[in-house]
Formats: C-alpha cells, sequence, structure tokens
C-alpha cells in the first residue's frame, strides 16, 4: 500500500500559493485494509476515506468509464491493480495530475511541471470530453491563474468547443452550473471566466444573457471601452481587487448590466432604462440556474437601484432613504456593503477609470448611520402608537439624512 499527495495540493505547492485543501491516493489497498487502520469511509459512488487523526481524504486508485451522458455518466473500478499513473490519467488537467510520493517525489506522468512552467491549461487525455464540468472547470481555473500568465492550450480550447458542439454540456445540472459559476465569480480574475466561456461557444448556451451584451455599443464619453461585454469584464476585474473572494458582490457584479442587451438599436448608444430592463432576464437567469434567494434578491436590487447610488449625492433625503430601506441596509448593512462594492466596480470598470474615487459610498455609508440612529423609543414616549410610530421614524429619518447632508454641504 503506498500513498500520494495529489491534485492541488501539489500543483498550489510548487506554485508557492497557500495549500487549501490535501488530498490522496492510496495505490495497492483494498477498502478492508483502510477500515482496519481507522481510516473513516465518505464516498458513495467510490471508496474515499477521512484519515483518523488528519481527517485528510484518502481515495483508494481508480478508473473511470463513460457510461452516459453528463457527468453523472460514470462507471469507476477501484481496484487494488489500478496504478497512481491510471489513476492520473483520468484528472482533467496535467497541472492537477501530479502526485508526490511520501519522501516530496514527484511524479508527473503527463507533464504537469511542463505546463506549470510554461503557464498552460492543457487537457490530459482525450477523454477529457466525456465530462461536461470540465469546461466550466477550465474557465474558473482560467480566472485563477491568469494573474499568473496561465492560457488555455490552443488543443484545449479545440475540445472545449467540441463539447459545445457535441451539446455535451447541454446535460450540465443548474446547481453544477451555478457551483461554478459561484466559485469563478470569487477567483482573482473573473473576466478570464467570461473569455473562455465565450471563445468555447458555451457562453451562449449557459449565459445566453450575458452574451447577448457583446458588441452592444455605450456612449464613448461615459464608457471609453465601448462594447458593454467589455465593460462587464472590466466591471468583474474591479469588484474582485475590490472585494477579493466575495462571490456574492461578484455575482451581483456579472448581472448588473443585463438590460443594455435588450436597449431598442434606435436608442443605442445610450441606454436609458436599462436598469429596468435588466430585472426581467436577470429572473430568468436565476431561476434556470436555482441561484439562492440571497444571491438573486441582493443582485436584482442592484441591477435596478445602481444609477441611483451613481446619483447618490444629487438625490433627495426621502429617496436616499428609501434606496437604504429597499436594501434593508438598516437592519443588515453589510448589504449595503455589498451593494456598494458591487456599483463602484461598475463605475470602475472602465477604461481610463479603474482607480476613479467614489465618495458616494461614504455618503451613503454615513446616511445609513444618520437614518439607524433614530428608534421608535422616543416617539412612544410621546404616547403615539401603531401607524403614527412608524410614520414618525420615517419622517425623522428624512430629516436626519438631510441634516447631515447640509453638514456636509
Amino acid at each position: 500500500m503506498r500513498t500520494y499527495l495529489v491534485g492541488g495540493a501539489v500543483r498550489d505547492k510548487w506554485l508557492e500559493r497557500p495549500v487549501v485543501d490535501r488530498d490522496h491516493v492510496v495505490v495497492g489497498a483494498r477498502p478492508e485494509e483502510m477500515l482496519a487502520l481507522g481510516y473513516k469511509p465518505v464516498g458513495k459512488d467510490f471508496p474515499v476515506f477521512l484519515h483518523p487523526h488528519s481527517r485528510e481524504e484518502y481515495a483508494l486508485a481508480r478508473t473511470e468509464r463513460k457510461t452516459g451522458h453528463g457527468y453523472h455518466g460514470f462507471a469507476f473500478h477501484a481496484d487494488p491493480d489500478v496504478t497512481l499513473e491510471e489513476d492520473l490519467a483520468r484528472r482533467d488537467l496535467t497541472i492537477n495530475a501530479i502526485a508526490e510520493d511520501e519522501q516530496g517525489h514527484l511524479v508527473d506522468p503527463y507533464g504537469g511541471v511542463r505546463d506549470l512552467e510554461q503557464r498552460l491549461l492543457r487537457h490530459v487525455s482525450p477523454a477529457f470530453v466525456e465530462d461536461p464540468v470540465r469546461l466550466l472547470r477550465v474557465a474558473r481555473f482560467a480566472a485563477r491563474f491568469a494573474p499568473l500568465g496561465f492560457t488555455v492550450a490552443e488543443e484545449t480550447m479545440s475540445l472545449l468547443q467540441q463539447m459545445v458542439r457535441d451539446g455535451e454540456i447541454d446535460h450540465l445540472v443548474p446547481e453544477r452550473v451555478w457551483t461554478e459559476t459561484r466559485k469563478a465569480l470569487g477567483e482573482a480574475q473573473p473576466s478570464a471566466f467570461l473569455r473562455v466561456l465565450r471563445e468555447s461557444g458555451a457562453l451562449r448556451v449557459l449565459f445566453p444573457e450575458v452574451d447577448a451584451l457583446y458588441g452592444i455599443p455605450q456612449r464613448a464619453e461615459f464608457h471609453p471601452e465601448i462594447d458593454t461585454g467589455v465593460h462587464l469584464e472590466m466591471t468583474l476585474d474591479a469588484a474582485a481587487r475590490l472585494a477579493p473572494g466575495n462571490d456574492l458582490v461578484g455575482f451581483c457584479t456579472f448581472t448588473h448590466d443585463l438590460g443594455k442587451a435588450l436597449t431598442p438599436a434606435s436608442e443605442l448608444p445610450r441606454h436609458h432604462g436599462h436598469e429596468h430592463r435588466g430585472v426581467p432576464p436577470l429572473r430568468a437567469l436565476t431561476t434556470r440556474l436555482k441561484v439562492p434567494t440571497e444571491y438573486a434578491d441582493l443582485a436584482e436590487l442592484v441591477c435596478r437601484e445602481h444609477l441611483n447610488a451613481h446619483r447618490a449625492l444629487e438625490l433627495k433625503p426621502a429617496t436616499i432613504l428609501k434606496l437604504l430601506t429597499s436594501l434593508d441596509a438598516l437592519r443588515r448593512p453589510e448589504r449595503l456593503q455589498t451593494f456598494l462594492a458591487a456599483c463602484m466596480a461598475d463605475k470602475r470598470g472602465r477604461l481610463g477609470h479603474e482607480q476613479d474615487e467614489y465618495p458616494q459610498a461614504d455618503w451613503l455609508r454615513s446616511a445609513r448611520e444618520a437614518a439607524a440612529s433614530i428608534t421608535s423609543a422616543p416617539f412612544i414616549a410621546q404616547g403615539l402608537q401603531g401607524p403614527a410610530v412608524g410614520a414618525a421614524i420615517e419622517k425623522a429619518r428624512v430629516q436626519a439624512i438631510a441634516e447631515m447632508k447640509l453638514c456636509n454641504i
């Protein structure tokens, strides 16, 4: 029985990145032997065990055979005769198919180290096309490693395009599309995720609402990058810089401008009303992918209200309070923070404006503090009851915002 560290842990160690998960492959063992050594079984489809002390995952070496469509359509074979090389051959990318033995020596049968050196995301074998999730994983890895200079190998991109042509990605279930997308939107350069999906043809299949943004012009005086799809890519990367790892901010940014694809051609390059036009396609997307309510609700608020955030310094106090109330920001200030990060990313996601100041954020935070300082206690003490208390609170909050604004003029 021999154990090897495999996958992302070996890759990230080589890249001198933090190692988050340590997964192992066990060669030459049977499930009974693992149980006898105190390992706890967790795998349903194939034998995976947790180490009795470290709780790290140890999987028996296995091979897989395609039996149907989608990522569930596989039969697995785990046996003591399965070699390490056979186990590594079933993995998606060469940089994820490197193993390290207990002495620290690398086992690299598919050139993963070479591709790490050349900064390439390359598939291990033609069997790559059998699992449609791999297309999304490649796009997600592109978003993670683009800052290090990684690109998708030409032959791998050809396979991604083939998977789209063959309809293999049509068998992706919504939950897996959402899971991979959410992870990608929390990576360092989410624009690379979009570019891989678009070049492969998958974007128009999985996210037609987003794909439709490419080629849509905007007014050059406000958007020097002109193309709305390019603006979205820049906005996503700005969000990643403003809120590293925050996929909720990423998703709100991802969907904030969907309405621009629906602007009548006669009105281009202006997009009056796009914040309202964007709500139906956003709801269609979140329904189709079964996006969690927290993400769907806040994304809709960003879509509908991001222009009000940009105009915050000119809005009336009553309108400011209405905005804060719609966000439930008085009770949940973290929602305002997410909203502002997405709006700031929108403002900075423009060519030549990447470092623009955004005073609207501080103003809205201060307005929220002023409004939240008003409570019901003094009005109840005055003898007010029922709806009268609510009306008095609202009036006082508007006044508090107005006074704060006067103090800051």
